[in-house]
């Protein structure tokens, strides 16, 4: 191993997590290391090509390392590349949609709320959504989110507008409002993490034909990779070392952690010291390398003297679907990035649907022509809703019948409820190609989560029935969106029952931080890269101030 280096902070992982919180500390003046597992890939080099980009260019192929997966503890857990979020310098931000819906209030309180559900493992947060609004306004800021204010009665509270307007938006949107309303319903602009108008020197969008999953060209989606780094960089105090897998957390007799042990670009293993390190690898692999670094200290795992690191892994629920029309649904010739609509009248529902209080939201998209991603979530979709595999002739069938068609999909984001059978732990007999254990994850899904999933399916497809398609379809309502993810080191004021206490600071590490997904306690009902962001915000003010108070 070659000789330790010291830095005043380590922060392990680009994205959502690590990159707010990294510019925080060097913009204060701290010596911080971005430890990167994956490339730096510059901006024009993320290419348009289907097959290119899916070939495990942001993840690592599953036949080399995989995580695995299996649904209940009596399954069988097989290889897949699911779990992982990105392995690239920007993490899942450089792929993402960029949908940008914050958290509600009620997220933070669903035990309050809701009461104990069975099955589930329903706490209450430790901070409240007033303590992190600034944070979310500060992410609008930094990165320029496009969106409008006060569009729709079930908004979550603001302390300031959109920095950038709205993006354009397909001529379907003004159908799905006038269907909306119909049924009563609020369709709003969906605020999106893609800048609408220049914004700090980065392009505004140029409605390329492919967004989500892919990275952007021009610089105009919000990614760490084009905002949030190059401005740490930037400051002279943060450097990014990529191609650079943290293996271990090196912790001293005294049980504070010392530093990380990781192997570099050359396969050489190295070890960096720090007065603070922050984890920000995923919560998938933020847990696997917790529990993987053991020490005296520390025999089951860094910081699991309770045994809850990878426990209560939440996701987001997913149902998915849409709408064909053989008949033109606008003039393709106008600027639009999707249908750019939203609907969170189901978010929370006082009086139950269906039994259904907690709901989520709606995002209606027009689809872009990606026809091995089509075919994949086709032939997936099927397997989620227990129905045979699609595969060979019928496959093909369907595939036609969609890319023939104009389209309208719905995507719903709800509550994944944390519980007792969904969890990471170590892998006992599969390795990666170093030979260290992966992250297995086990998955149950609580009947809560079914139900909100299902209300949200048919509620949708009410509202694409009203605009008058040839067919509707349902792809599943039991879908489970394994890139966002949390929940493996829930943060709370009882060391008993958490991981992290109310500034994602390990109760039982005092110079230790989660800052990805990890600390979340509940899922809420929106994609949770935003919330991430602020989070790392919040956490990294708060550590600036411990180190220059000398407290950490």
């Amino acid at each position: 191993m070659k000789k330790s280096e010291s830095v005043d902070v380590i922060v392990v992982g680009s994205g959502a997590g690590g990159a707010p919180v990294a510019m925080e500390l060097a913009r204060a003046g701290a010596r911080v290391v971005v430890l990167e597992k994956g490339d730096h890939v510059p901006q024009g080099q993320l290419v348009h090509d289907e097959i290119a980009m899916r070939r495990h260019f942001m993840v690592p192929d599953p036949a080399s390392e995989p995580h695995t997966l299996r649904y209940g503890e009596s399954g069988e857990a097989s290889r897949t590349s699911e779990g992982w979020t990105a392995n690239i310098v920007g993490g899942g931000t450089v792929h993402f949609s960029g949908f940008f819906h914050r958290l509600h209030p009620v997220d933070m309180r669903m035990r309050s709320t809701l009461g104990p559900i069975e099955g589930a493992n329903l706490v209450d947060w430790p901070i409240s959504y007033d303590a992190l609004e600034p944070y979310y306004r500060r992410v609008d800021e930094e990165i320029g989110v496009s969106g409008t204010w006060k569009a729709h009665p079930f908004e979550e509270p603001r302390s300031a507008p959109y920095p950038l307007p709205p993006l354009d938006e397909h001529p379907i949107a003004r159908r799905i409002d006038a269907a909306a309303l119909e049924l009563g319903l609020h369709s709003f602009p969906t605020p999106r993490a893609i800048a609408s108008r220049p914004y700090r020197g980065r392009p505004a969008c140029s409605y390329c034909s492919m967004c989500a999953d892919y990275g952007c060209r021009t610089g105009a989606k919000g990614s760490t990779l084009a905002t949030l780094l190059p401005a740490a960089v930037a400051t002279g105090n943060c450097e990014i070392r990529a191609n650079c897998m943290a293996t271990e957390i090196m912790v001293r007799a005294d049980g504070r952690v010392r530093g990380i042990v990781y192997r570099d670009a050359e396969g050489l293993t190295r070890s960096l010291d720090a007065r603070v390190v922050v984890l920000a690898c995923s919560a998938v692999e933020t847990a696997r390398l917790m529990l993987m670094s053991r020490s005296s200290s520390f025999p089951e795992g860094v910081a699991n003297r309770n045994g809850l690191v990878g426990k209560n892994l939440v996701f987001s629920a997913a149902a998915l679907g849409g709408a064909l029309w053989d008949k033109d649904i606008g003039d393709a010739d106008e600027r639009h990035l999707s249908a750019q609509r939203s609907i969170q009248d189901h978010y929370f529902i006082d009086r139950p649907i269906d039994g259904v209080r907690k709901g989520g939201t709606l995002n209606l998209l027009v689809g872009f022509v990606q026809p091995i991603a089509m075919a994949e979530r086709i032939a997936k979709g099927a397997r989620a809703n227990h129905t045979p595999l699609l595969f060979g002739a019928k496959l093909k069938r369907e595939l036609r019948e969609q890319l023939r068609h104009n389209q309208v999909h719905f995507e719903a984001f709800c509550e994944f409820y944390a519980n007792a059978g969904t969890y990471v732990d170590l892998d006992p007999t599969v390795k990666d190609r170093w030979g260290a254990p992966v992250a297995r994850m086990t998955i149950s899904m609580h009947p809560r989560t079914k139900d909100a999933t299902g209300l949200l399916a048919r509620k949708a497809t009410d509202l694409l029935k009203a605009i008058g398609p040839d067919r509707t379809y349902v792809t599943t309502t039991e879908g489970v969106t394994k890139f966002l993810q949390g929940g493996t080191c829930r943060f709370g004021d009882d060391p008993a029952t958490s991981v992290l206490d109310s500034t994602c600071r390990a109760h039982d590490v005092p110079n230790l931080y989660v800052t990805d997904g990890s600390f979340l306690p509940t899922s809420g009902g929106v994609p949770l890269t935003l919330t991430i962001m602020a989070n790392s915000f919040r956490v990294g003010e708060q550590l600036v101030r411990r180190l220059r108070e000398g407290s950490v």
